[in-house]
């Protein structure tokens, strides 16, 4: 996922997708772990695609390519922002296989093991045409230049919210704004306390090498649920009467939750849908067009009880949990809001791009 793999360790076990081998980094959000408290590094390739394209790339519908896996929970912003907006057309999808090799993250989903649009078998293709004998990991979301086959950027934080601003002469009629400028610095700030204790703070509790660390992490997850719980019980969405770039980063840790990260993360103070609050706002994003439609519950638990073999040795896949519960009744319209504001939902999934039935409800 987002945190950089590396290249020569193929598990979890080692320096794998977030294993526990000794100061790796893995595949889910640039995280360093080991011995050591669990850190989530930066982004090594930061350029923007800009509208008036002063990092050299320029927006320009067709020209990259958005490189996900829908396992990972950094990724999935970027699907979800893209569908949102109406940006399929403009920025084509590559879909990494959930379970990677000692090159990470492959393209074993699609016709003969290569991507159709980059002709590449293997995502690490695209960091060594940008940057050959580059030391870090290789990690998704990644945006790729077409033309070139060269990569533009890992920066899983800032590529939502270029989508949303940079973006948005090729966004579709009736497109929302996920960030809007009069709401901006209240987004930041709850989107920082939710990224390093819920989105992030899950990594912490499961990649723990000591008690005390995993303790603390385990504390912060639950202490921040308990706040935005408190924060939903009287309004649908985060900030504002609708969805913006907060909703979504939150969305992409809860939608996982009961999955993996209650038991393979050993978050099991309670699961999601032990809160009435939490678990009737991750439904009504799920059951709005955009987010529950990215969504692959199957890729979701192979990665992670599959690759993370240091916490899963044995690699075996859990059957549960029970998914009908998403389909059913929320109730969040009764607190006011609309999802899209003044715009309207997003058009039907492009076939290419639908959910396979043993990935959904």
């Amino acid at each position: 996922m987002n945190d950089e793999t590396s290249r020569s360790e193929s598990s979890e076990g080692s320096q794998g997708s977030g294993g526990q081998g000794s100061g790796g980094q893995g595949s889910d959000g640039n995280t360093s772990y080991g011995h050591k408290p669990f850190k989530r590094s930066r982004s090594h390739f930061a350029d923007r695609i800009t509208a008036d394209g002063r990092d050299g790339w320029p927006v320009e519908a067709g020209r990259y390519r958005l490189v996900v896996s829908r396992a990972c929970p950094w990724a999935s912003r970027a699907l979800v922002s893209r569908r949102l907006l109406g940006l399929e057309k403009a920025v084509s999808l590559a879909v990494a296989d959930p379970i990677q090799d000692d090159r990470s993250w492959r393209f074993t989903l699609d016709e003969d093991g290569k991507d159709p649009v980059l002709g590449i078998r293997f995502l690490s293709e695209a960091y060594d045409a940008r940057e050959r004998d580059y030391p870090g990991g290789v990690s998704v979301p990644a945006i790729v230049d077409v033309p070139s086959g060269r990569l533009v950027t890992n920066d899983y934080q800032q590529i939502t919210l270029d989508f949303a601003t940079e973006w948005s002469a090729l966004h579709r009629e009736g497109a929302p704004d996920l960030y809007p400028e009069a709401l901006r610095e209240e987004i930041d700030e709850v989107m920082e306390g939710i990224y390093r204790d819920v989105n992030n703070g899950v990594y912490r509790a499961g990649f723990a090498s000591g008690q005390e660390e995993y303790d603390a992490a385990y504390t912060d997850v639950f202490r921040r649920l308990g706040l935005v719980s408190e924060r939903l019980t009287d309004r649908r969405y985060l900030v504002g009467e609708t969805i913006t770039e907060a909703d979504i980063r939150l969305f992409t840790t809860l939608v996982r939750f009961d999955a993996v990260y209650h038991g393979h993360f050993k978050c099991n103070r309670s699961k999601l849908a032990e809160d009435p609050v939490l678990w009737a706002y991750v439904r009504d994003l799920y059951q709005t067009p955009g987010f529950g439609d990215t969504v692959d519950f199957g890729h979701i638990k192979q990665h992670y009880y599959r690759v993370h073999t240091g916490i899963n040795p044995t690699g075996i896949v859990p059957l549960g949990p029970d998914l009908s519960g998403w389909l059913t009744p929320h109730h969040r319209e009764e607190l006011g809001g609309s999802p899209f504001g003044d715009g309207t939902a997003p058009g039907p999934v492009p076939p290419a791009e639908e959910i396979p039935g043993r990935g959904r409800p």
